[in-house]
């Protein structure tokens, strides 16, 4: 079966719809599918479902389909780098819904793995409890977290095989993976792209049966945040 395309356009074609779920990897501007975002953007789908740790910056990453107005609701868990999303939020035109960070990725996992639900102890008497079953183990109150089963993920890898293997360099890993396993289909994009056998098994991160397309490209690696100080004289 054929995974690699030729661009994010071609990789996308047929899967985009209003009002679908999306799980999106990446943490800040680290390791985010930017070739995919700006397809996205360019197809106009309206009333997305985003999950993903954060949504960008202003006019970056995710950020972009802030601009456009094609997303609905984000399920995050940080938002303070984007001024977009803050007045979006604040004025009720965006909705969302608040993840721990681990909350989060294990929810993608979880949906991964097909498993509905599972007890946690992160969020318990905070406003992330609310409306939730809380049920007590070992003399401890836990809430039921359900896991994300996406219509589609979006995910960016360091190199991978035709047959979809992928490897992750360094903090680019952070929530690639789990966003990936979660999709009813996954779009992959990469640095390079080799032939099955060329990568070691043992290094291996995502396995190939839960990548369905693939796409290698150009991409724009920008610094989040730079904070530098005079250096000092000798």
């Amino acid at each position: 079966m054929k995974k690699v395309y030729a661009s994010a356009t071609e990789a996308l074609d047929g899967l985009l719809h209003d009002n679908m779920l999306i799980a999106a990897g990446g943490f800040g501007l680290c390791g985010i599918p930017e070739l995919c975002i700006d397809a996205i953007v360019e197809s106009g789908v309206q009333h997305i479902t985003i999950a993903s740790n954060n949504c960008g910056v202003d006019g970056f990453g995710l950020g972009k389909l802030l601009d456009t107005k094609q997303i609905k609701k984000m399920m995050s868990s940080y938002v303070g780098e984007n001024a977009e999303f803050m007045r979006q939020y604040l004025s009720g035109e965006l909705e969302l819904e608040f993840n721990p960070q681990g909350t989060l990725a294990e929810r993608m996992r979880a949906g991964g793995c097909g498993i509905p639900g599972f007890y946690t102890r992160t969020g318990v008497g905070t406003v992330i409890a609310e409306g939730k079953e809380h049920k007590d183990f070992h003399g401890e109150t836990y809430i039921m977290e359900e896991g994300i089963f996406a219509d589609l993920s979006i995910v960016k890898a360091w190199k991978a095989d035709t047959t979809g293997n992928a490897i992750f360099r360094k903090t680019a890993r952070n929530f690639n993976p789990p966003a990936a396993m979660c999709g009813k289909i996954c779009v992959m994009e990469v640095e390079e792209i080799v032939q099955p056998g060329e990568l070691d098994p043992d290094h291996i991160h995502l396995p190939g049966i839960y990548v369905n397309r693939i796409i290698q490209g150009e991409h724009e690696k920008r610094i989040e945040q730079r904070t530098v100080r005079q250096r000092e004289e000798a």
